[in-house]
């Protein structure tokens, strides 16, 4: 009996892998996409940035009553557009993933849920102009068959969750990655507010050279970070973390500056600043301020340091997780975020127990790092 199931398990899995495989081979990409927006954005999604051919067969068109033309990489962007466009557009356009020729979305067949990764969205929404064609790739990849109305509805219903979890992935990967090249890569200041939407500075920064050779996921990470995030890092700037070359931390005399990204900082009302190689010695420092030298501790301000973002953020305001796979200077570590929502997609990323707030952490959470 043993043996049976094991080899039932193992063609479940070798049937599990073959469908990952099978929906890894079908491409988004097209060599011959049909862009129908004029000048020199026409390669690239008007509302994301993303690349109109790398992401064709989930693209969507408008064409407006006064003849502007707008193309988007998904059907997730065009839900996002749609409040600002939906009394001007005349016709509603498609990429038939067959022939990738653009057809009118109300006479389309919608693919929804199938094993191919959506666009911008958790559930792909792939169109053909044949329901026989449909079909087809409902055999090869799953999901079900319906038309534009029920998939625009489904889209604009898990729009909230859908630009959540984009978010989350920007926050993660994409922002640090964009703001490294900005800083490494562009000589003068590039101001957002010239530009009417992420394609227009996109075009701009590879006709102008300003960020050099810049090109593909790095020109996307550049203009990301800098159409969604560096005008308001203003917000950030009185929130730093500055340490000394020759800080060391109270509790563990480590020099606080080899660990610039774990840094944490306390200020006394006295204007006295420590700082400290990681979050957990932090804690350890405020619950037991006497064993460390401190007989009368008063507290001004204390700054952690946001684990995605970077950026110093008020201690009390923090996220922190506890029991993750990620380890700090002093190994098994709080990790920090401003925002919930990072804080439990870091928790489910890295094997995380439970996320904190300040007031949550005391000896045990600390008796439990050790």
């Amino acid at each position: 009996m043993k043996i049976f199931l094991r080899i039932v398990a193992v063609f479940t899995l070798l049937f599990v892998f073959g469908v990952s495989l099978q929906a890894a081979k079908f491409s988004k990409m097209s060599q011959n996409p049909q862009l129908i927006q004029e000048g020199d954005t026409k390669m690239w999604c008007g509302i994301c940035g993303m690349n109109l051919k790398m992401f064709y067969k989930t693209s969507h068109a408008v064409i407006l009553k006064d003849g502007t033309k707008k193309q988007y990489c998904s059907m997730r962007c065009l839900a996002v557009d749609y409040p600002n466009i939906k009394d001007k557009i005349k016709e509603i356009l498609v990429a038939d993933a067959k022939t990738d020729k653009l057809i009118p979305a109300t006479k389309a067949f919608y693919v929804v849920g199938s094993k191919v990764p959506g666009t911008m969205s958790r559930v792909s929404k792939i169109a053909f102009a044949s329901k026989k064609d449909a079909q087809e790739f409902v055999k090869k990849y799953g999901g079900e068959i319906v038309d534009f109305s029920s998939a625009f509805k489904m889209a604009k219903d898990s729009l909230k969750k859908d630009i959540a979890m984009v978010q989350n992935k920007k926050r993660k990967m994409m922002y640090p990655k964009g703001k490294m090249i900005y800083k490494k890569m562009c000589k003068e200041d590039i101001d957002k507010s010239k530009f009417k939407n992420i394609a227009q500075l996109k075009s701009y920064i590879l006709k102008s050279g300003v960020c050099g050779n810049v090109k593909g996921k790095k020109l996307q990470a550049l203009a990301l970070y800098i159409w969604e995030v560096k005008g308001n890092e203003k917000k950030e700037a009185k929130l730093h973390i500055t340490v000394p070359e020759k800080a060391k931390c109270p509790v563990c005399g480590m020099f606080v500056s080899k660990y610039p990204r774990w840094a944490a900082e306390v200020v006394t009302k006295d204007n006295k600043k420590l700082y400290f190689d990681g979050v957990k010695d932090m804690f350890k420092f405020l619950l037991e301020p006497k064993k460390y030298g401190f007989e009368n501790l008063n507290v001004k301000k204390v700054l952690v340091i946001d684990y995605y973002y970077q950026v110093a953020i008020p201690a009390k305001r923090a996220y922190y997780v506890l029991g993750s796979d990620v380890l700090g200077p002093m190994g098994n570590e709080l990790i920090p975020f401003k925002y919930k929502k990072d804080a439990k997609t870091f928790l489910k990323d890295h094997k995380g127990k439970k996320i904190l707030r300040f007031k949550d952490i005391d000896q045990k959470v600390i008796e439990e790092l050790e």
